[in-house]
């Protein structure tokens, strides 16, 4: 089915908003649309057996045997519907059509009848009746043929995402949150799946994915149709988890169509309510939504940070409020499978980040500490860079991480970077904010590249030698050591000194106060060099005055802070012994991983202030992966020649012009 196709029954079922139009807010069509459209494919697809399961539920209409079983046999699926009413009897007899719908949809087995609920249907059936729309609505949606045949599951999927992404810009929300391209999923599985191929061929193969943010599903079944199309005897179970419910439910809806356990999609968050606790699957994959905050689960994600620690799932660190990207990679790489002694076992996890989950969070930081625990556990294998203007709702730069706890025995401790941002081509008409798109030709050079990384790297003659880089772990970490310099200070009495001695609340306190700022005053214009010449000299014109000497610690910082100025040439100030460090001239440098930071120091900061050191009691260990930097190339600009000759000639162009509007 070609993608026009699917824009005309898109299309059908979004006709029905000219009659909601008036009854009901345009972000409120969506409420109505979905859930009849997901009704409608259950009933094509049932179509088939809905005579035979109604005769057996009529059996057992008056037995105390559950004939659930024999129904389930009956249709075919993992669901049906007891009822003999389609929406087609039912659009017939306007008058009773609240009543026969409701009496239809109570006749769905009880997985089924629960997706509908998500979308709160019964509401909506009441609105429609009373607005006098019930009976027209339903009509519309008889004439809309899905059955399988005609539009099978993978094309389905199709329509549900066009007419989630309708709704979505109708009500403002954002499309990115729902569903991903198809043609990244089709790359991100298959970057995902590539080194297993053959382990995937073995007879009696069986793999368990998980989509931890799975929205309509289209992930899971896309791995589902790669890993049967590698070997179609496998067996793949699905599961995943959404917090939207209408995303809920059609992901639901399709996997019961799909034969898939519904019951293995879960509902709620992911962080504050895990529906697959002590769980641990084969493969993972996601696009959590960008730089959304995990405020409402504040409580419960700190809890477990703090009471569970690294026996929890989110032990390494917590990022920063606004945005949950790195919860969710903690909380797949929480359900690995562990690697058995024989090197069997293990997952594989792909998952979509912007740019800030790279590089976001100084050293220390809980963002830095979960891409160092990440790193050090030798769980990266890749970063993929992908295309701008790539997806629905944001035309930001985006990126595969590939995270694995079974790397191959020359992928051990290095991460490859493969840029990919020139794999794409122009779409004819554009869709929210995505404008580019992937070919075949192009997920096949990315996977192909990827697949042959190392070798790619180490050939410098290769022609896409530019576009792969492979590192050691330890290359992305650094210690960010803080750089400090001595306090230098002068001593004197000015306007300046006075005012900061009537401005501070430790010498006002003192009841010599008065005493203190006449004494002071006495010695206007003084200054001295170090500062037992001028406390010797202030505390003198302090008696002088007929006042007390004040003493303590609180008393000396105070007045240090009133007569002391900073000055190059001034004396170092100490403690101790120990030069006093200046917080105004205090700096923070970044050093590798594996560098000396003494000679680091000596060869960087001490041609330039040679009284630095390093105070190493604040040395914090961070990583980042400036992916950009790697793969920057130096353009040099154009010649200034060529800029002059350019100008002269737009200069010429204008007065050619003007020529002819003043003839």
């Amino acid at each position: 089915m070609n993608s026009s196709k699917h824009t005309e029954l898109a299309n059908h079922a979004w006709s029905v908003a000219d009659l909601l139009r008036g009854d009901y807010k345009q972000s409120d069509y969506g409420k109505v649309i979905l859930p009849f459209t997901v009704l409608r494919r259950l009933e094509c697809v049932l179509e088939p057996t809905r005579e035979k399961v109604a005769e057996i539920a009529g059996q057992y209409k008056d037995s105390d045997i559950d004939p659930d079983r024999f129904l389930r046999r009956a249709s075919g699926h993992a669901f049906y519907n007891r009822s003999s009413l389609t929406l087609k009897k039912i659009a017939a007899d306007p008058q009773n059509a609240a009543k026969n719908l409701a009496v239809y949809v109570g006749a769905f087995s009880d997985n089924a009848r629960g997706v509908l609920d998500r979308f709160e249907f019964a509401q909506q059936i009441k609105r429609l009746d009373s607005a006098g729309l019930l009976y027209q609505v339903i009509g519309e949606f008889t004439d809309l043929d899905l059955r399988p045949e005609v539009v099978p599951n993978h094309n389905m999927g199709y329509i549900f995402e066009e007419l989630i992404r309708r709704f979505s810009e109708q009500s403002n929300e954002t499309a990115g949150e729902h569903f991903t391209p198809r043609e990244v999923i089709q790359l991100m599985v298959r970057l995902l799946v590539a080194p297993d191929g053959d382990a995937l061929q073995l007879p009696g193969a069986v793999r368990t994915v998980l989509d931890p943010a799975c929205g309509t599903g289209g992930m899971l079944s896309a791995m589902d149709d790669l890993i049967t199309e590698l070997n179609p005897d496998a067996t793949v179970e699905v599961y995943g988890q959404e917090l939207n419910p209408e995303s809920w439910a059609i992901c639901r809806s399709d996997l019961m169509i799909k034969g898939q356990d519904p019951e293995n999609i879960a509902f709620g968050n992911s962080f504050s309510d895990d529906g697959h606790k002590r769980k641990t699957f084969d493969y993972m994959l996601a696009n959590p939504p960008f730089g959304v905050e995990w405020k409402k689960v504040k409580d419960e994600v700190e809890a477990e940070h703090k009471e569970l620690g690294e026996a929890g799932r989110f032990g390494a660190g917590l990022p920063r409020i606004n945005d949950g990207s790195l919860l969710f990679l903690q909380h797949m790489i929480d359900k690995m499978k562990p690697v058995d002694v024989n090197g069997g076992g293990g997952s594989r996890i792909a998952i979509v980040f912007n740019g800030s989950p790279l590089f976001t969070g100084a050293a220390g930081s809980g963002e830095s500490e979960i891409r160092r625990w990440i790193l050090e556990n030798d769980w990266l294998e890749g970063i993929v860079a992908l295309p701008d203007q790539l997806f629905y709702n944001t035309g930001i730069s985006t990126y595969f991480w590939i995270l694995t706890n079974r790397k191959s025995p020359d992928h051990k401790g290095k991460v490859v970077l493969l840029d990919a941002r020139d794999q794409w081509q122009k779409m004819r008409k554009s869709l929210g904010d995505k404008r580019k798109h992937l070919g075949a030709d192009h997920i096949a050079t990315v996977v192909k590249l990827y697949g042959e990384a190392l070798a790619v790297a180490g050939d410098a003659e290769h022609p896409l030698h530019g576009k792969v880089k492979v590192f050691w772990n330890e290359d992305f970490g650094y210690q960010r050591i803080t750089v400090e310099r001595p306090l230098k200070l002068r001593f004197e009495i000015s306007e300046e000194t006075l005012g900061a001695l009537e401005a501070s609340k430790v010498i006002q306190k003192l009841p010599q106060a008065p005493v203190l700022a006449d004494a002071f005053k006495s010695l206007m214009g003084a200054s001295w060099g170090t500062k037992q010449e001028a406390w010797l000299t202030l505390k003198d014109a302090v008696v002088r005055a007929g006042g007390t000497w004040p003493t303590g610690a609180p008393f000396n910082k105070a007045l240090r802070e009133v007569v002391g100025v900073r000055d190059p040439e001034g004396e170092v100030q100490r403690v101790k012994g120990e030069p006093e460090p200046d917080a105004e001239l205090r700096d923070f440098e970044n050093v590798s991983l594996g560098e000396d930071v003494e000679e680091y120091l000596a060869r960087e900061v001490h041609p330039h202030v040679p009284d630095a050191w390093i105070d190493h009691s604040k040395t914090k260990v961070g990583y980042e992966i400036p992916f950009t930097r790697h793969f920057y190339v130096y353009e040099p600009p154009r010649p200034l020649a060529e800029i002059d000759a350019d100008l002269k000639a737009l200069e010429a162009e204008i007065q050619e012009l003007l020529g002819e509007v003043t003839e």
